[in-house]
């Protein structure tokens, strides 16, 4: 089986990210030192999707707590329990707002928070609760591998049974997915990607699809490195291609993955993936959304409370790479330039993160607990049987 790459790593006490911005020329490992370095790290996405930004928040909160226990010198909010929660609270608040859309972020410091409460509720000393927060944190971010595998299986035994009923063999399978939703976009395996990779374990899957999905490329960059290192066929498209390829190319499936899905099964996810669904509507193309059930946000009750992430206009006139013919650096790396594709002062830019895709448009959700499916007749998703 092949080995996927990783987002985050710990060892010797240390917290490191590869920095997303820089694949896949270079693949650089940046120590997390602080809880600011955490923040800046997911605004910035150096480190992106929801439950990869969640698991490095949870071991930020680990790594700050850990040296503050081993400190000679205890910190001023060690003096009580009252000035600990205080503190700790403010923490999770910050790390909170820096992507405000990827419900699995708030989900993580709220878990947090709520083993907070509790452990003070227990009785415990500023030093038990401390101890209590690094073990829960550090749950968070191993719990998410084992589902990622579950819920690539149900998604890939399920499309491979609908492709039967409708008279396929089920083999040769051709899934195409959006943006980047691998193991560096999660702590390992992933989720849309995850059923990709199990389809192509399993001898299922013929070739996977991928847009480049501008503006930050998290496709032609972060996927396609993915699939290159899992040696799975796989072919490249720009986002505009989408009709085209439906066209001329029997695809079986788009699975995506997502950033916040709400009561009724409306999806927030990658900028254009509601352009892909609404095209896979147009020629009967299953539309699946793979993720965890932390990504499902029952507190809301459909997409239009979704809040949608406005990324600075600058980022949709810029892109980054190596230089071609490549140059190489006195280190032997690639030599990367950032170039602005747009005439300089351009006024109007839109540039949303993010996208909303109707539940009307998605034929299933799948998290780790199982596949919704849409009852006859209905356009929403009862999806309490999967969370």
């Amino acid at each position: 089986m092949a080995t996927g790459l990783t987002s985050i790593r710990t060892s010797e006490g240390k917290l490191e990210i590869v920095n997303q911005l820089l694949l896949p020329h270079t693949v650089e490992f940046i120590e997390i030192k602080t809880i600011d370095d955490a923040y800046d790290a997911i605004k910035s996405m150096k480190i992106r999707g929801a439950p990869a930004i969640a698991s490095l928040a949870a071991l930020a909160v680990a790594d700050y707590l850990t040296k503050a226990l081993e400190n000679t010198t205890a910190p001023a909010w060690f003096e009580s329990t009252d000035a600990f929660k205080e503190h700790i609270e403010a923490v999770l608040a910050h790390l909170f707002t820096a992507r405000p859309t990827a419900v699995n972020l708030g989900a993580a410091t709220r878990r947090l928070s709520k083993k907070l409460a509790a452990s003070i509720e227990a009785g415990n000393d500023v030093r038990g609760v401390a101890r209590d927060l690094i073990a829960e944190a550090k749950e968070i971010d191993a719990e998410d591998v084992g589902r990622n595998k579950l819920m690539s299986k149900w998604g890939a035994e399920w499309l491979v049974e609908q492709v039967k009923n409708a008279g396929g063999s089920g083999e040769n399978l051709n899934v195409m997915t959006v943006c980047n939703t691998g193991s560096l976009a999660t702590s390992g395996y992933g989720t849309a990607l995850g059923l990709i990779t199990h389809l192509h374990e399993t001898g299922k899957l013929q070739r996977a699809f991928f847009t480049q999905s501008t503006p930050y490329h998290q496709g032609s960059r972060l996927t396609a490195f993915e699939l290159q290192s899992l040696k799975i066929p796989s072919t490249m498209l720009c986002d505009s291609m989408v009709g085209s390829l439906f066209q001329h190319y029997q695809i079986h499936a788009i699975a995506v993955g997502a950033d916040r899905i709400a009561r009724n099964g409306d999806t927030a996810n990658k900028i254009g993936t509601y352009n892909a669904a609404v095209l896979a509507a147009r020629h009967n193309i299953p539309f699946i959304v793979v993720a965890p059930v932390s990504t499902v946000d029952l507190d809301i009750a459909d997409g239009s409370s979704i809040p949608i992430e406005q990324r600075p206009a600058i980022e949709a006139c810029l892109v980054r790479g190596a230089l071609f013919p490549a140059v190489l650096n006195a280190d032997g790396a690639k030599e990367q330039a950032t170039v602005m594709v747009t005439p300089e002062g351009l006024e109007g830019v839109y540039n949303p993160s993010f996208d909303v895709t109707p539940a009307s448009l998605i034929t299933a959700i799948v998290t780790e607990k199982g596949v919704a499916i849409k009852k006859a007749g209905e356009e929403g998703f009862d999806l309490t049987p999967v969370v």
